[in-house]
């Protein structure tokens, strides 16, 4: 894609592998310049042509520092993407009698509060440039019996955040989205000690079998699961001017997994 991006600068949360790694090299193809956060850099986000920076965004003090680090490195943030999910696999597949106001604190602070912690330091930045925000949610906030449920609560506020903001902020020059993918081929499936295997475990299947008939299993139109790239294609699509009316939407990229209009 050439979407005219070439003179911006973006920040990226949880750009160390999958969806935000991806979206990284997604940007740096496009000429942005780009700062990428992640509680380790990897060797993949080094490699880049982006600048890691080290943060655990789940905390105020990472956040401040990833605002500060940007600021420093880029001048002036015209792009921001928060990508930074997921959660704590170490507690199992928990139902909500089994999840404690610690997994709660835990969810919410990593999906929910970063995004607004994030958002609310660049923010000023973003008004002065008539930047662009997306937000990665999930489909799981539509469909909450597929994720654990204060990962589906918090996914869900995040969406309610992106259109409060949206509303607020569209009069002023900002645009922002969500985009809400549905299982998509990253580690969150495929490691061994993520949430994919506890899954194949629960199932009682290896986690190669539950791979190969998870399209059928959750419904997915396409037949196969989403790959990273793809999801980061339609976040720098939505981040561009080709996309200058749009604000305040969902765009859902599930392989046809949520069925409702």
């Amino acid at each position: 894609m050439k979407l005219g991006l070439h003179d911006k600068t973006a920040v990226v949360t949880g750009a160390g592998r999958g969806i935000g790694l991806a979206t990284v090299r997604t940007l740096v193809g496009e000429g942005v310049r780009v700062v990428g956060a992640a509680r380790t850099v990897t060797p993949e986000l080094a490699a880049s042509g982006a600048v890691g920076v080290a943060a655990d965004l789940a905390t105020a003090a990472g956040v401040a520092a990833l605002a500060e680090a940007a600021h420093a490195e880029l001048g002036g943030v015209d792009l921001l993407v928060n990508n930074v999910g997921g959660g704590d696999p170490e507690g199992g597949l928990t139902g909500f009698l089994d999840s404690d106001d610690a997994q709660w604190a835990r969810y919410l602070d990593l999906n929910l509060m970063s995004a607004v912690r994030l958002t609310r330091a660049v923010l000023p930045g973003l008004v002065e440039r008539r930047g662009a925000v997306v937000n990665v949610s999930s489909v799981c906030s539509r469909l909450p019996a597929t994720g654990p449920v204060a990962y589906s609560a918090a996914k869900a506020a995040l969406g309610a955040v992106t259109k409060s903001l949206s509303e607020e902020f569209g009069p002023r020059g900002v645009r922002v989205n969500t985009v809400s993918p549905g299982p998509t081929r990253t580690a969150v499936w495929e490691a061994p000690d993520n949430f994919g295997a506890l899954v194949a475990e629960a199932a009682g299947v290896g986690q190669t079998a539950l791979l190969e008939r998870l399209p059928a299993d959750f419904g997915l139109t396409t037949g196969r699961m989403t790959e990273a790239a793809e999801v980061a294609s339609v976040i720098v699509f939505l981040l561009s001017g080709l996309a200058g009316n749009v604000t305040g939407a969902d765009w859902v990229v599930d392989g046809g997994m949520v069925k409702t209009v």
